[in-house]
């Protein structure tokens, strides 16, 4: 199976696209795709990369904010330096990284967060899904309080069960949430790209997002009270 997913990934036309014009990363194409349809960066923006590694997404973004943006990126892993990026290695879910993060922003307003972040994967697809749910919400978490008023939040989520719970508690935030599926991503996938358009400061309840999620998924399931710690990113994008 491995010997066919490592085939598979060498035939990959997006792939061979994204290495001929210089990007790191297939998924590059995935918010190429995203910000042709919504629009979630423009020029002069001040934009977060959330689980930035290798760089695709970064390079992208800064492709949109041109010179007069900020573009800041931040993964348990480094990346090789691009121009006019910044580069912040750390877990996004400690205090620590995020107040170093934050403090490259200065007093600039954050106006777009996108996040391509995932879990390491344990095989175990009820886990592994609830995982990613409680990683987005940490990330919203973080995210929701720093984000400009009518700031756009994008980030990757997979298909399954809770994705419903997650997605009603961001809606209020936000005027306009959408699911989308690039066609940069893989058939296989479950994947699908939560886009999140002006976000509403007054409707935020002040509550976890996180917490909120997890009494949902407990409440559902019947289930004893756990919680993902550590997390580890997901390397391949």
């Amino acid at each position: 199976m491995a010997d066919r997913w490592a085939d598979t990934h060498r035939k990959d036309s997006w792939r061979k696209k994204a290495k001929n014009l210089g990007y790191r990363a297939r998924s590059a194409f995935k918010l190429k795709q995203i910000q042709e349809k919504f629009n979630v960066i423009r020029e002069g923006d001040c934009v977060l990369d959330v689980g930035c590694h290798p760089g695709g997404w970064s390079q992208v973004s800064l492709e949109f904010t041109g010179k007069d943006g900020l573009v800041v990126g931040v993964d348990l892993e480094p990346c090789e330096p691009v121009e006019g990026c910044i580069f912040v290695v750390g877990d996004i879910t400690e205090k620590e990284t995020q107040k170093k993060t934050m403090g490259y922003f200065s007093e600039r307003d954050i106006n777009s967060i996108v996040s391509d972040i995932s879990p390491n994967l344990t095989g175990n697809w009820s886990r592994d899904q609830m995982i990613s749910l409680q990683l987005v919400a940490s990330v919203l978490d973080f995210s929701l309080p720093i984000l400009c008023p009518g700031g756009n939040f994008v980030t990757k989520i997979f298909q399954g069960e809770g994705i419903e719970n997650l997605i009603n508690l961001v809606k209020p935030r936000f005027s306009n949430v959408k699911r989308f599926s690039p066609d940069a991503s893989r058939n296989s996938s479950s994947e699908v790209y939560l886009v999140c358009k002006n976000h509403i400061p007054w409707k935020n309840s002040g509550k976890s997002i996180l917490s909120e999620f997890n009494k949902l998924y407990l409440l559902e399931n019947d289930e004893e009270e756990t919680f993902a710690k550590g997390f580890r990113l997901h390397k391949a994008k």
